[in-house]
């Protein structure tokens, strides 16, 4: 799995490409993500479109991301998951917990009310 990241206006934005199934991809991501935790950062948005395969460990990475954001009062949207993640979320029925955007713009749009 590949990572990038980048911070821009107090988001964190999460590419992520391949295969979201365990360590130590997951490690890497959760690390990641802490370091950016340290840079006040309370929103992220997760491009998920270059998912191919996600697991159980992967669905796990994601939830606790989730719970990190919003634990600090921020919040985490998925975008555009490609189809095996977009199945595995309606499977396990946390399609009803995540916000999902089509694209990057709007996965801004939604983050920026609740950044301020």
């Amino acid at each position: 799995m590949t990572i990038t990241s980048s911070v821009q206006d107090g988001i964190l934005l999460i590419r992520l490409s391949g295969d979201l199934i365990g360590s130590p991809d997951t490690q890497q991501l959760l690390q990641s993500v802490n370091e950016h935790l340290g840079e006040s950062v309370t929103n992220c948005a997760v491009d998920l479109s270059e998912i191919r395969y996600i697991n159980s460990t992967g669905i796990g990475v994601l939830v606790s991301l989730l719970t990190k954001f919003r634990s600090r009062g921020g919040e985490m949207i998925l975008i555009n998951p490609a189809d095996h993640p977009k199945k595995m979320l309606a499977l396990t029925k946390l399609n009803n917990i995540f916000s999902v955007a089509p694209d990057e713009a709007a996965a801004r749009q939604q983050l920026v009310p609740a950044a301020q």
